[in-house]
């Protein structure tokens, strides 16, 4: 599903997803999330493309999500309509085959930092703050110091609790992330891929999935796999060598 807020764009084996409402500070609303949930799939598709760049235009990351338009909703709605299909997204952003590094521009804050904490690597720039203000508006985020007092942290105290992997100088996120993504992009694609299914098992996250896919890829390599598709197209009984 296109938006007009969300973007696009992979040059060589990098992908970048821009996040472009600035003047709302990049506030996402549930087109946004259709969006960000119709580029993850293009993205998988992608077979060249092997790191995935995310950031915010203008001077924000982003400011989570759009009160406008959860505001407004009734219970049920904002329940299922926009709180777990927000998280569908971002789980699918977060399980996508390919690394994805955020590169925090600008404040991440609430959604904007659930968001930010889909990605596997993240780059802060030094002058951003992060944080879940949920609870001043009677809402329930996610990280315990964050959620209860409802503050919001620096680019270093980000980087020393572990919610940010490296912090820059203002304007260099982007280029840095940029950077990483292509340096990824030059290591082996299925130890990549195949190492990051192990780290999401490793960290306890949708261990099943992870397994499946694990063991998909595995037989998706062997001679196996080749001889038993000939055979089905070909009408014959298939002769297994299990061969690796």
């Amino acid at each position: 599903m296109a938006d007009a807020h969300m973007r696009l764009a992979a040059e060589g084996a990098v992908a970048s997803v821009t996040i472009a409402r600035p003047e709302k500070l990049n506030a996402v609303d549930i087109d946004m999330l259709k969006a960000l949930a119709a580029i993850c799939d293009e993205v998988e598709a992608m077979i060249d493309v092997r790191a995935v760049v995310l950031t915010g235009e203008g001077r924000a990351f982003s400011a989570g999500g759009d009160i406008k338009a959860w505001g407004a909703m009734q219970a049920n709605e904002f329940g299922h309509a926009w709180v777990r299909f927000g998280h569908r997204v971002f789980e699918r952003l977060a399980t996508l085959r390919m690394p994805v590094i955020a590169a925090l521009n600008g404040h991440a804050l609430g959604g904007g930092l659930e968001l930010a904490a889909a990605a596997d690597f993240r780059i802060a720039e030094q002058n951003i703050r992060i944080g879940l203000p949920e609870t001043g508006l009677g809402m329930i985020p996610g990280v315990r110091r964050m959620v209860l007092g409802g503050e919001t942290f620096s680019a270093e105290e980000a980087l020393k609790y572990g919610l940010v992997d490296a912090v820059v100088d203002s304007g260099a996120a982007v280029i840095e992330a940029k950077a990483y993504a292509a340096r990824v992009a030059t290591r082996g694609p299925a130890a990549v891929e195949i190492s990051k299914l192990m780290i999401a098992v490793a960290n306890g996250e949708d261990n099943g999935s992870a397994v499946e896919a694990l063991g998909s890829i595995l037989a998706a390599k062997t001679g196996d796999l080749k001889e038993g598709v000939a055979a089905f197209s070909q009408k014959r009984a298939a002769v297994f060598k299990g061969e690796w």
